[in-house]
């Protein structure tokens, strides 16, 4: 018995020991999410058995799960370099149509002007009113992704071929993007749809700081930055990653003695065994 406790053990260090290392790892990755394994003890016992009797019979891993804490904000001071402070994430869609979830706010335009992530997926936005900058369909919690339109940056006013050039592009805290051409003329682009989740932990990562919703995190609740959950967009700056290394390393080095001590575990329960086996009568 005392051999599969302790190797137990040893997977469930292997488990930490590689959540760590993964952490250890992405420190420098823009707006990772650090991980924590958790665990949970095996037990069991027949009905009429007295459980005083009984010792456990390892552990498990119940999960690793991500902690969606703030990272530090980076100033860049790019203008489509965005941060994000609160819970919300940025809403891009793929080339495929695929709907994505980020924090990963390095925003940058290709040749058709339009606002890409780090993946080329593309920023969505809803749509306003040009002139105002008012929404032209206020966003609700019925909002959804199809109500949404990708961002495109014209180097000319209105795309016209004869149009004004291009001078700064501008984001405001509550997500409304701006472009200001050379004859003073500012036409508003769009406001970033921002998402939020009844359970963060539910939603399924993919890599590159980009989570899609699951049943168990429920459907995304669209609004817009600077409103209630979603938090305020911080143009100009990046958030890093939440990952403390310090914190990192103490728990590496714990992670390490727990693997240490159930490997020498294993290996009194081997020497006391092959002393049994080799007792003469």
């Amino acid at each position: 018995m005392t051999f599969y406790v302790s190797l137990s053990g040893l997977k469930g260090a292997q488990a930490d020991l590689s959540a760590i290392s993964n952490n250890v790892a992405n420190v420098n990755s823009t707006a990772f999410k650090k991980s924590k394994a958790q665990f949970g003890d095996i037990f069991a016992a027949a009905p009429m058995q007295t459980t005083h009797q009984v010792a456990g019979q390892g552990v498990r891993v119940q999960g690793i799960s991500q902690q969606f804490t703030q990272g530090t904000i980076e100033t860049t001071d790019k203008t489509l370099d965005m941060a994000i402070t609160g819970e919300g994430f940025f809403t891009v869609k793929a080339e495929d149509g695929t709907i994505s979830y980020t924090r990963n706010g390095a925003f940058s335009v290709d040749d058709d002007r339009y606002a890409l992530d780090t993946t080329g997926a593309r920023m969505q936005v809803f749509p306003v009113d040009p002139d105002t900058g008012v929404p032209t369909t206020t966003p609700t919690a019925a909002s959804t992704p199809a109500d949404l339109v990708d961002l495109q940056v014209p180097t000319t006013y209105q795309g016209l071929p004869d149009g004004a050039q291009l001078t700064s592009v501008g984001v405001a805290k509550d997500g409304l993007v701006s472009a200001i051409y050379a004859d003073g003329s500012t036409v508003y682009l769009g406001q970033v749809a921002m998402a939020s989740f009844n359970s963060l932990e539910g939603l399924r990562q993919q890599g590159d700081a980009h989570w899609s919703s699951t049943v168990a995190s429920g459907s995304p609740i669209l609004g817009l930055a600077n409103e209630g959950m979603f938090g305020a967009v911080n143009t100009g700056s990046l958030e890093r990653s939440n990952v403390d290394i310090t914190d990192e390393l103490v728990s590496l080095i714990a992670a390490q003695r727990n693997f240490q001590a159930n490997s020498k575990a294993i290996e009194a329960a081997n020497t006391l065994t092959t002393t049994i086996v080799n007792i003469r009568t």
